[in-house]
């Protein structure tokens, strides 16, 4: 599922992420890579997807996040 799919509260893992060498350099840069466990925090619609990770609460638009696939944990 996309991480824009991904419900609040959701335990998850980043199983891919997809994207141009600018986006995947700029998403991992953030600490966003395959096989990364995640918690969403919040994912209401028409606002940014807030996720927390490696103890970091990180706000993505939903464009971006459109391109992370993740899998429930």
């Amino acid at each position: 599922m996309k991480l824009t799919e991904s419900k609040t509260d959701m335990l998850g893992k980043i199983s891919a992420v997809h994207g141009d060498d600018h986006f995947m350099n700029r998403i991992t840069s953030i600490g966003i890579t395959e096989g990364t466990s995640f918690q969403t925090v919040r994912n209401d619609k028409k606002m940014p997807v807030l996720i927390y990770l490696r103890e970091t609460l990180i706000s993505l638009n939903r464009a971006d996040a459109e391109r992370i696939e993740v899998e429930k944990k």
